[in-house]
């Protein structure tokens, strides 16, 4: 969707929370003048500690999880013991009401406790998986996912997974462009794959801090041509098996899993930023004949590409 009117998102601090998951979303959405109120809730207003040792300020209470668009949950010290009840009371009415629910880390365990989870695909912090799927088994928990989008319920791996899922939410709400310029303005990846990799294959991850950052900016510059394993290879100045073994380790994912995640993403953008036609993007991007464009689009996104022009377009 694309918000036209503001859009109020709750992120709530339970006793004991992790204080850069409290960050996270304030440092995604509270930019660039995007359409967002951000409110930092607690059960009360009263000051919220959090696991390091300090405190922080809360400025709204239950009332406004209540009333949000958005609810976003941070991991938080007891998560084993689920949410209080009347934490859980209250994001059961905001979903009813119509709001997304999101939980980053362990916070997975509130909402699971909240019985919201029931029936729906979700994921949390690896480690905790096993423990998830016993004390929720009506939930089917994928450790390997970064994060799962469920429409109305996402959850989210551990920790710095939930910048992930805020510029998931950010890409749903306003498009690629949108979300890939607020990643780089926090110097993060627009998108991530592998270890606790995404199910749902969205824009690939960026080139800098990886040994083969220069070729893979090298290859985002040769989208158009038919690039294989072994022209990725030859410009890293290894061969073919060892490149994709060190490929695999340093992004979790395949060279041509990569290189089709970037031409999707590279396509995304063109639609949302220029009138190039399908048929040129297609070229553009080296996906192909039209078709088959359009078959690797809608596998990615869910959508076609007129319709995700239609929707994301700037102008």
């Amino acid at each position: 969707m694309t918000l036209a009117t503001e859009h109020r998102i709750a992120v709530l601090a339970l006793d004991g929370v992790a204080p850069l998951e409290v960050g996270i979303p304030f440092q995604v959405f509270d930019c660039r003048g995007l359409p967002y109120e951000l409110a930092l809730c607690g059960r009360d207003r009263s000051p919220v500690a959090t696991d390091s040792g300090w405190e922080i300020a809360v400025t709204h209470g239950l009332d406004a999880v209540v009333a949000a668009d958005t609810v976003i949950v941070p991991a938080f010290r007891d998560y084993l013991a689920g949410a209080p009840d009347d934490v859980a009371a209250a994001l059961r009415e905001a979903h009813r009401r119509g709001a997304r629910i999101a939980s980053i880390c362990t916070a997975a365990f509130a909402l699971g406790s909240a019985g919201l989870l029931d029936g729906r695909r979700v994921t949390t912090h690896w480690r905790w998986a096993e423990e998830f799927a016993k004390r929720y088994p009506e939930a089917e928990v994928d450790p390997a996912a970064l994060y799962v989008d469920s429409g109305d319920i996402l959850t989210s791996a551990g920790v710095a997974s939930g910048i992930d899922l805020c510029l998931h939410l950010l890409r749903r709400d306003h498009g690629a462009a949108v979300a890939n310029a607020v990643a780089r303005d926090i110097i993060a990846a627009p998108h991530r794959e592998g270890g606790q990799a995404q199910f749902i294959d969205r824009p690939p991850v960026t080139t800098d801090r990886t040994g083969l950052g220069a070729t893979l900016e090298w290859a985002l510059t040769r989208l158009a041509e038919p690039l294989t394993v072994a022209d990725l290879a030859a410009h890293a100045r290894m061969s073919a098996r060892s490149f994709a073994r060190n490929f695999a380790v340093e992004t979790g994912t395949s060279p041509m899993k990569w290189l089709n995640s970037a031409r999707v993403n590279q396509a995304r953008e063109l639609l949302e930023t220029t009138a190039t036609s399908v048929d040129d993007i297609a070229v553009r991007c080296g996906l192909g004949t039209p078709a088959n464009f359009r078959q690797h689009f809608r596998r990615a996104t869910g959508t076609t590409p007129s319709e995700y022009r239609r929707v994301f377009a700037t102008g």
